[in-house]
């Protein structure tokens, strides 16, 4: 019935009801939530919710959820103790759930729904590309790859150029072997019955050796090779150039190898090397799987097909896969080849989980794993019993202590430096600040002054008026007084 009303909403509504139903208080909440479930963890919410809403089992009624993830259902039947199925009906029903769950929810359309959905996942996809653990062992990996194929291809593209250039000097080849040392010598020599002494002292520089360049001198005086043309000459020496960088390219890209090797895995590069490591992290996958995985392992990872063939075939297992390119097995005689790269794989084992699982991983660990695997040499040569390995590492953790108290006191040395240099800085600008205020207390009594001096301006034009106001009247009065007297003598007269 399920299966066959999945499709159609009617049916499908006769089959399921909707109960209850929880959404989500914020983006980041459902980000949380998410993130618990692809973890198999159950979330606070997801508690709650089953708390409060699923109904508890009795002897006749029996209670089954049914989950989508079995992690999750595991992980609720185990905390919780509610029975849990992921298989059967459950995936229909929650399918058919997916389908018509905009027309179970009142309020809630498809477009929502889909925008929700594409919002979440975008939000998801971008913290576990932020968070990834693996985010450092992705460059190693993609390192390490280059490498191996910048070797093929400048080994192919040196023999190119031998092939080449052997049809006008086929001596050379004889007497340099090395690829960017002979791309040199043709680039510098270019047409041999050109070849005089004067090159010679550019030659030596490269090859380093007197009798070399003298091999090489005598050779073209008497050479078998064909004469060639200009424009031969001009593409042999252009291809020689490019092989010539791509040499120092993967020079550089080695360093670079090296650098990442020692921030991402010191331990284990100190222990097997930069390459070897490298390429056992790769084949791995990261580093946090190379250090899941036993030692067994890791002694034959690399030679996954000559396994599974001595396994078809019922023959003999190989005894080492990418530790075979170390230096200790090359050193090794052949009855213990297999005895050593045993007990390599089982201190890169070590290496790998120190440096996976530590805080602050340092060198220590791995310099003393190789002092190891070196007195385990030893001991098969000579018979020389070696240091047990429970007295190693107690050396080795308090070595581990003194190194991370310098690292510490570095790096409080750095941070007591990065507080000068705050201070002082802070300083300069609260003296900057000082001096503007300063500079603009100072301006303001200048223009007190200005105006004090309009002020006083102003007041002695004031007394200026005054005093004329004042000389106006006195002069006023004087004129009445004289004026007063001679009306007083006409009346004298008329009298």
């Amino acid at each position: 019935q399920v299966e066959a009303g999945v499709k159609d909403l009617s049916k499908f509504n006769a089959v399921v009801k909707l109960v209850a139903f929880g959404p989500f208080k914020s983006g980041t909440n459902a980000l949380d939530n998410i993130n618990s479930i692809s973890e198999g963890v159950i979330h606070e919410d997801l508690r709650v919710f089953i708390e409060t809403n699923v109904p508890k089992s009795k002897k006749k009624d029996k209670v089954v959820l049914g989950v989508a993830d079995s992690r999750v259902g595991s992980a609720i039947s185990e905390e919780m103790s509610v029975s849990c199925q992921h298989t059967g009906v459950v995936p229909e029903l929650i399918r058919g759930i997916r389908l018509h769950f905009p027309n179970l929810v009142k309020g809630l359309t498809e477009l929502s729904a889909s925008k929700a959905q594409l919002g979440l996942g975008h939000s998801y996809s971008r913290c576990k590309v932020k968070f990834n653990v693996n985010r450092v062992d992705n460059m190693i990996i993609q390192s390490i790859s280059l490498l191996d194929q910048l070797d093929k291809n400048i080994n192919t593209f040196a023999m190119r150029v031998r092939e080449w250039y052997s049809y006008h000097f086929p001596e050379l080849v004889k007497i340099v072997n090395d690829n960017k040392m002979y791309c040199q010598v043709s680039r510098i020599i270019k047409n041999r019955k050109e070849f005089t002494k004067e090159k010679m002292a550019e030659i030596e520089e490269i090859v380093m050796d007197e009798a070399k360049v003298k091999a090489i001198y005598d050779a073209s005086r008497s050479s078998m090779g064909m004469d060639i043309s200009v424009i031969d000459l001009i593409n042999i020496e252009t291809f020689a150039s490019k092989v010539i960088s791509l040499v120092e390219y993967r020079k550089s890209l080695s360093d670079y190898l090296a650098s990442k090797m020692s921030v991402c895995a010191p331990n284990l590069s100190t222990l097997i090397g930069d390459q070897v490591g490298a390429r056992l992290i790769s084949q791995a996958g990261s580093l946090t799987n190379l250090a899941k995985y036993p030692a067994s392992t890791v002694q034959i990872l690399g030679a996954e097909k000559a396994l599974f063939r001595a396994l078809k075939t019922r023959g003999n297992t190989p005894k080492y896969g990418l530790i075979f390119h170390s230096t200790f097995i090359g050193r090794a005689g052949t009855k213990n080849k297999g005895r050593i790269s045993r007990y390599l794989a089982n201190k890169c084992s070590i290496a790998s989980r120190i440096d996976c699982f530590s805080d602050n991983p340092t060198t220590v660990y791995g310099e003393y794993l190789r002092q190891q695997v070196e007195d385990r040499l030893k001991f098969y040569e000579s018979g020389e019993a070696p240091k047990k390995n429970i007295d190693v590492m107690h050396e080795a953790m308090e070595q581990n202590k003194v190194v991370e108290a310098k690292m510490m006191k570095k790096e409080a040395k750095k941070e007591k430096k990065k507080k000068r240099q705050l201070d002082e800085t802070m300083e300069t600008e609260d003296a900057n600040t000082t001096a503007d205020a300063s500079m603009m207390d100072d301006e303001p009594p200048k223009k007190k002054k200005k105006k004090k001096k309009k002020k006083e301006s102003d007041e002695e034009n004031v007394t200026m008026e005054t005093t004329q106001e004042l000389e106006t009247t006195q002069e006023a009065e004087e004129d009445e007084v004289v004026k007063k007297p001679k009306k007083k003598k006409k009346k004298k007269d008329k009298q």
